[in-house]
């Protein structure tokens, strides 16, 4: 590794110099991965110039918007792939429409190459934090308790935006772990109602899903406890905590839940209602502000399983992914008239997208497909990283466009960072993987400023994306030549791999020395562990139901720590 490093020294310089008590606010760059560093030294002189003249559009803009920067408005779908939302083209192939996102396409940019991290938690951790979530050691997607979520120490995008005179809310999904120090009020946002779990737990576990046979093991009625020795070794649902809301500075409490219920779809139906409810209104209240804001709406829909909550299917489809695909575009719809009728629009950058494909594990039942890409959540495979995303900013980004330049969930946390006046706040201690992308935004096709990815599944590095090629890597062991190597422009599925010394000829070495590069600045800047803490630390009305299952839960964790 070390004459590796030193080979890499005029990209990695930067990195060696940098002292690890540096945090944000400083003079110094910040750091960048190899893979960026080699485009920056390419077409460096040409970015300063696009943006000397970005600056100035934007300082027109923060003029016109009686000096304040743009309104963010973060709308992010659940497992929703790329071709399910806003493609009208492809409606006869899914058997149902989203009018609303479709026109909202129309309306601003598509980003055709977007690519998110393969499940839910990792993909909202990237744009949060504009880092690869491997590094932030919180990586994959939880669905029980574990006293594990993402550390204090990591810089959200809310932090940094709060730093900067944003006023800061999320309503939503969160799956951020379930430790105080991961809950939405303590990374940055000033107000948040959220679950601490995810959809596992409110739309698998639900009794109405238990009853239709979705999920195994839970349900004690299903099977005899005669020979049950261990009655903790089953997660119980319903003692798991669910909907949270709270403020930033205070305590955060459990609501809507009472002790013994037991949690049911018209529950989950009625959470996600509260959730669309609670955006329009903390547009409301936020809009009438005088400070810009950060909105995260992050709907619970269009996870859903159960059918016998569907009295009447409205799509052709009848899937029950596609049944609340159809209802979340109507909340999105209503939510993108309310910042019409508050005449906000001009003034408000909107992102809609998904966070990663499909579960394919339960596409027969979902409604849900793969369609164009092979693979799903969890996969490395373009099924599984590739989504549809688009950005509105009226007077600003072009209507109606198309863009095929690559883009990373991570680059939001950048771009946002700088549109929102708050480069400054980014830390310099770490590398940061998101891009700014506002010159792609504003100046269009062929003015983004990244050509590659890296994809991982979990804490593994499985594929690299450079240009039109794909690599995927072979197992630790494995001989480099006998790489899988694809054109996405002609085998998108990634199901015929190409002739490994043909490919390789041109790119095989290379790919491989950007895995290294990869690597080694990993040695420069050490991955991070995860948050740890309290399971439920600092929720102030525990169930006793959830006390019981702390209790269970913290006596196992301890049979497996030394003593002080």
């Amino acid at each position: 590794m070390r004459s590796l490093c030193q080979f890499l020294a005029p990209i990695c310089g930067i990195a060696l110099v940098l002292s690890p008590t540096i945090a944000r606010a400083q003079d110094a760059p910040i750091v960048r991965d190899a893979e960026y560093r080699i485009l920056e030294r390419q077409h460096g002189e040409r970015w300063t110039v696009e943006d000397k003249g970005i600056d100035v559009k934007l300082a027109e803009f923060r003029e016109k918007n009686g000096g304040n920067p743009p309104n963010i408005l973060y709308i992010l779908l659940d497992d929703i792939g790329f071709g399910e939302v806003g493609m009208p083209d492809l409606d006869v192939v899914r058997g149902y429409s989203t009018p609303n996102i479709t026109d909202f396409a129309e309306q601003g940019m598509s980003m055709m190459r977007m690519y998110t991290e393969p499940s839910c938690t990792p993909t909202r951790v990237a744009m949060l934090t504009g880092r690869h979530p491997v590094r932030t050691g919180f990586d994959e997607a939880k669905a029980v308790p574990e006293g594990e979520g993402l550390a204090d120490r990591e810089v959200t995008l809310a932090e940094v935006l709060s730093e900067n005179g944003y006023a800061t809310a999320h309503i939503g999904k969160w799956h951020m772990g379930d430790i105080e120090q991961s809950y939405a009020i303590n990374q940055g946002f000033d107000y948040a109602e959220h679950p601490i779990h995810q959809q596992a737990q409110l739309a698998l576990m639900s009794s109405t899903a238990l009853n239709e046979g979705h999920v195994d093991g839970v349900d004690l009625r299903l099977r005899t406890t005669e020979l049950m020795l261990d009655d903790t070794f089953r997660i119980d649902p319903y003692a798991m905590v669910y909907g949270t809301a709270g403020e930033k500075g205070g305590t955060i409490r459990e609501v809507h839940m009472e002790s013994g219920q037991k949690f049911s779809q018209d529950d989950y139906v009625a959470m996600g209602q509260r959730y669309k409810r609670s955006t329009l209104e903390q547009l409301e209240k936020l809009a009438a502000g005088d400070k810009p804001f950060f909105l995260q709406y992050w709907p619970l829909f269009p996870i859903s399983f159960t059918r016998t909550d569907i009295e009447q299917a409205q799509t052709l489809n009848g899937g029950p992914i596609p049944e609340a695909i159809v209802k979340v575009d109507g909340y999105i719809g209503e939510i993108l008239d309310r910042v019409e009728e508050l005449g906000i629009a001009d003034s408000t950058i909107i992102v809609i997208m998904g966070d990663n494909g499909p579960f394919m594990e339960f596409v027969d039942k979902s409604g849900q497909s793969d369609r164009i890409y092979r693979g799903g959540k969890t996969e490395h495979l373009e099924g599984g990283v590739r989504v549809n995303a688009y950005v509105r900013w009226p007077g600003m980004i072009e209507e109606g466009s198309r863009v095929k330049d690559i883009t990373h969930v991570s680059d939001l946390f950048s771009t946002f960072a700088r549109l929102g006046d708050g480069e400054a706040s980014i830390p310099r201690d770490r590398i940061i993987d998101g891009v700014d992308q506002t010159a792609l935004w504003l100046l269009g096709e062929t003015h983004g400023r990244r050509d590659y990815v890296f994809v991982y599944e979990g804490f593994v590095l499985r594929s690299l994306v450079k240009q039109q090629y794909k690599m995927h890597l072979p197992p630790p062991g494995g001989n480099p030549i006998l790489a899988a190597m694809y054109d996405l422009y002609k085998n998108p599925r990634e199901d015929r791999p190409q002739d490994s010394i043909r490919i390789g000829v041109g790119f095989g070495a290379n790919f491989s020395l950007m895995a290294q590069r990869h690597l080694a600045m990993k040695e420069l800047y050490p991955d991070m562990p995860p948050g740890h803490g309290p399971l439920y630390g600092g929720i102030e009305n525990l169930r006793p139901e959830t006390k019981e299952l702390v209790d269970n839960i913290l006596f196992a964790q301890g049979l497996t720590r030394k003593s002080d």
